[in-house]
């Protein structure tokens, strides 16, 4: 693993240096044979994925028995820039990881649509939206990603609260979040801002909580309003919470991948918005603080007119690079990625709540079982819905929303014209 990662760092330099010429070769590059296809993706490293990883080889090597395929499991924090770097070079793996929303459909010209590969999987798998555009799918979803909040009942009980009924309006949470810091000295939530990740998940978790239905409908269809007082209340918010000292310590330079949610595993805060998938989620805090301590609730009503629901959208799905020799190997490669036996195991050794709405979750625990009956009245998340530049300027600008170094009206100009663009 240790010789790939030092591999990508280099692919970076030697993709673009030969991006000219449209050639590139190397470990982890598509050779161009039919009898081998290259995998990329930042979670085939992972041991919670092993189980995953050989479910879906084994199902593959049974239609395929002659063709090897070669995962290369990249380093997440720079992932789209060695994957930037081959597609500029118009070579590189045959099947590729994505994020849903902005991540994929901002690349979907490097991307083989899918739609007549993937027609017998429709039903079976959700998460679909995330991986479209213009009507054409480009990836299969993998998992389903959400932001639930979750809160640490333990640290509700030692306040004197009730510890199965979090507050439904904003002014009840934020006097209780008072109360819990009184009697335990836990701060209301745990953040990490040091890579601009807070403020997706701050949006997405707390818009419904806002924003009017229809608001919310025209946010992700695209006709999104930034000067409306419903989104600027949103960024307010976030301002408001760190200026007020509801957040963990130093958010923006604690990272969210894992230092702020090591921070609520360790009772430094009693609530957190995590993922309903992979890392961050239900699972891993269980093991933690045992599964019967940790509650999951939405956000809790900021706007009378608003309607709380679980934000979530396909979370990560496997695409096909158009420059892939044989596209239908590749497409059944994904087809593989996503079978029930492989999707089973991710969600029993990960914890992902995967995209097979066939596979069993009632033995999850309180949590689970909650996250997966909110899903039904669940909507898309609104930060899925963003471009990929208008969610990094985000990001850099919810820093400074922190730091006190710009004002909301200055950020939603921005935000404004960047969204605009595309």
């Amino acid at each position: 693993m240790k010789q790939r990662t030092l591999w990508s760092a280099a692919l970076v330099v030697g993709l673009t240096l030969t991006a000219g010429c449209g050639s590139a070769s190397g470990p982890g590059s598509s050779s161009g044979s039919g009898d081998e296809l290259v995998v990329w993706d930042w979670k085939s490293g992972d041991p919670k994925a092993a189980g995953y990883v050989e479910k879906a080889k084994a199902d593959f090597a049974k239609k395929h028995p002659g063709v090897h395929v070669e995962f290369v499991a990249q380093p997440f924090d720079q992932y789209y820039t060695l994957l930037g770097a081959a597609i500029q070079s118009g070579k590189g793996p045959d099947v590729i990881l994505f994020n849903g929303g902005g991540q994929i459909r901002d690349r979907s010209d490097a991307l083989a649509p899918l739609d007549s590969y993937v027609a017998e999987d429709r039903q079976r798998l959700a998460g679909w939206d995330a991986f479209t555009k213009a009507g054409k799918v480009y990836a299969e979803p993998v998992t389903l990603q959400g932001h639930p909040i979750y809160y640490n009942k333990d640290l509700y009980s030692k306040a004197g609260l009730n510890p199965d009924a979090p507050a439904r309006t904003l002014d009840g949470f934020i006097r209780d979040c008072g109360v819990i810091t009184q009697k335990t000295g836990a701060k209301c939530f745990a953040l990490g801002n040091k890579e601009g990740i807070g403020i997706q998940f701050w949006l997405s978790a707390l818009g419904s909580a806002v924003l009017t239905p229809q608001e919310y409908d025209d946010w992700i269809a695209g006709k999104r309003n930034w000067s409306s007082p419903d989104v600027k209340k949103i960024f307010e918010l976030w301002q408001q919470a760190g200026a007020s000292g509801l957040n963990t310590d130093g958010a923006n330079s604690t990272a969210m991948f894992n230092d702020a949610f090591a921070s609520f595993n360790s009772g430094k805060a009693a609530n957190v918005i995590g993922l309903m998938s992979d890392v961050g989620h239900w699972k891993d805090f269980g093991e933690f603080l045992t599964p019967e301590k940790v509650g999951v609730t939405v956000a809790p009503v900021v706007n009378p007119a608003a309607k709380p629901s679980l934000p979530f959208d396909g979370g990560i799905g496997y695409a096909v690079a158009k420059w892939t020799k044989d596209p239908k190997l590749a497409a059944d490669l994904v087809r593989s990625l996503t079978s029930t036996d492989a999707l089973k195991a991710f969600y029993l050794d990960g914890g992902a709540i995967a995209s097979d709405t066939t596979i069993d979750t009632s033995a999850g625990g309180p949590a689970v079982k909650t996250i997966v009956a909110e899903v039904k009245s669940g909507k898309p998340a609104l930060h899925v819905a963003l471009g990929s530049k208008t969610i990094d300027l985000m990001g850099r600008l919810s820093q400074q929303l922190l730091s006190g170094s710009i004002t909301v009206d200055e950020v939603l100009q921005q935000l404004a014209a960047s969204d605009k663009t595309g």
